[in-house]
């Protein structure tokens, strides 16, 4: 047999052999975990600089209302409690990520008030400091709903194939990974979660 027809021969061999591979998770799964990791990064990334604009928001506000010493201390260790908290998308437990989830929640349900302080001084109002973290932090909660929508579905995505056959197959036969926990909030949660301070000029 001529050397172009074993050649021929072997490269239908590769194409029948690793064609129905492909599709069924040995790329799939690993690409979906590596999004959900991508995504949980992303998120961890916004909340994080939501909590890097906080100290010097805090600061403005207590130049023009020091007295407000309740609410600046609120914020501040509500920031405290949302930056102690990490996840690790890989072994993150349901509680984990409620326990993730109600620390950012009570940093914007904080942020919330100290923004409605503001209301209260039109010189902090006036501000053009103030009026451009406000700006900043508006910005950046809009980026943790996306953050957070993007994550539910990468996670979604991984699920559905270490859960679903013909890929669920390969994840048993070769990677063993579990379902991952979606995020899912109670009411109390969703509503401190989900609600974007008000942001007013």
């Amino acid at each position: 047999m001529k050397v172009s027809a074993r050649l021929g021969i072997a490269a239908l061999l590769v194409a029948l052999t690793s064609g129905p591979l492909l599709g069924c998770g040995i790329q799939s799964i690993p690409q979906a975990h590596n999004a959900v990791e991508a995504a949980v990064a992303e998120v961890t990334n916004q909340y994080k600089r939501r909590a890097d604009l906080i100290p010097n928001l805090v600061k403005v506000v207590k130049g023009y209302a020091a007295h407000e010493r309740e609410t600046l201390t609120a914020v501040t260790a509500a920031r405290a409690r949302a930056t102690q908290i990490t996840l690790d998308p890989a072994n993150a437990t349901p509680e984990q990520i409620r326990a993730y989830q109600s620390a950012q929640g009570g940093l914007s349900q904080a942020l919330g008030r100290l923004l409605m302080v503001s209301e209260r001084y039109p010189d902090l109002k006036a501000d053009r400091q103030f009026r451009e973290l406000q700006a900043q932090l508006e910005g950046t909660e809009n980026r943790i709903a996306i953050a957070r929508q993007r994550l539910i579905e990468a996670i979604r995505r991984f699920n559905d194939l270490i859960t679903v056959p013909p890929t669920s197959l390969t994840n048993s036969l070769l990677y063993h990974h579990e379902k991952m926990p979606q995020w899912t909030l109670d009411d109390a949660e969703r509503e401190a979660v989900e609600k974007v301070p008000e942001v007013s000029f």
